[in-house]
């Protein structure tokens, strides 16, 4: 298999502060464990950036603009008590959604099999009109549509692995029946969403799981709700949210997964993608706040894409 790995500079220099979770150093953990020899056949490109017209197939223009109106000169300024901006802030989160739109291009072209993209700040907490949840733009969504309406694939999915639900992707196409959703996450925890009940026009597909469910809570819920439901949907392309704090190591979560649990969920969407969309498959860094942990489990994911 041919997987391409887009980042960029930029995505190192988004710093919402010395104490804030979301560290550069998050990037810089994945990246060092992609250098490694295994992932020497993976190609590397460089994530171009996003014009506004692509931001705006899933955001407010009006709140686009606010956002990037926003980002400080120097020092920092916060849109709310999570979410904060550096000056940098603004061509990341844009590298960011260049990122996922160029390798959806690069997968649907046959250029690549699949395509991972080492980006930051994260995104699937983004509403179209609002953020939150150190989420900017939700470069996952913004993706899914660019399948659709540049590319002409009818039925677009999204995978969100993260240990928090991605209540911005959600609230984006719950009306939407040409994109699913679906959501593994501890519940109870932030952002509150993510109910079971939730479940758009039939298109949504929540399962959260209680704190310290492990391994093998985790593959039930894949295997019993959310792997035939996305077989059913029978997609043209899947995008994954790939946040990686549900890992037993990470200090903002109690989920309990390792990095074969990665490894194993990653093969799982790839065995579908195969038989509905000829293995069309890109992912997009969400979460992970060990540095080891999200280091490793990353590697697994991707390794996982390089092999399937």
């Amino acid at each position: 298999m041919t997987t391409l790995i887009y980042s960029h500079q930029a995505c190192l220099e988004h710093d919402p502060g010395s104490y804030h979770p979301e560290s550069p150093d998050r990037l810089r953990a994945v990246l060092t464990a992609l250098d490694q020899d295994a992932f020497s056949r993976a190609r590397r490109r460089e994530a171009p950036r996003a014009e506004i017209d692509e931001v705006a197939r899933v955001h407010l223009r009006a709140y686009i603009e606010a956002v990037l109106a926003a980002v400080p000169r120097r020092g920092h300024a916060a849109l709310d008590a999570d979410t904060v901006l550096s000056p940098r802030s603004g061509e990341a989160a844009l590298r960011a959604v260049g990122a996922v739109c160029a390798a959806v291009d690069a997968v649907v072209a046959g250029d690549a099999d699949n395509a991972f993209c080492a980006v930051r700040p994260p995104g699937h907490h983004a509403e179209a009109d609002h953020a939150m949840g150190f989420c900017l733009f939700n470069s996952v969504a913004i993706g899914a549509q660019r399948a659709r309406q540049l590319h002409g694939l009818e039925r677009a999915a999204i995978i969100d692995f993260d240990v928090h639900h991605g209540n911005g992707t959600q609230a984006i196409f719950e009306n939407n029946p040409h994109v699913f959703y679906a959501s593994t996450h501890q519940a109870p925890l932030y952002p509150g969403t993510g109910a079971r009940s939730e479940t758009g026009v039939g298109n949504i597909v929540n399962v959260p799981l209680r704190p310290m469910s492990g391994s093998a809570e985790f593959r039930h819920a894949f295997n019993e709700f959310i792997l035939p439901a996305l077989e059913d949907f029978r997609p043209d392309f899947i995008l994954v949210s790939a946040g990686f704090d549900a890992h037993r190591a990470d200090p903002l979560a109690q989920l309990m997964l390792v990095e074969a649990d990665y490894a194993w969920v990653t093969e799982r969407l790839m065995a579908c993608a195969a038989r509905h969309c000829e293995g069309r498959i890109v992912s997009s860094l969400e979460g992970g706040y060990d540095l080891d942990a999200l280091a490793a489990s990353a590697a697994a994911h991707v390794a996982a894409l390089m092999a399937a």
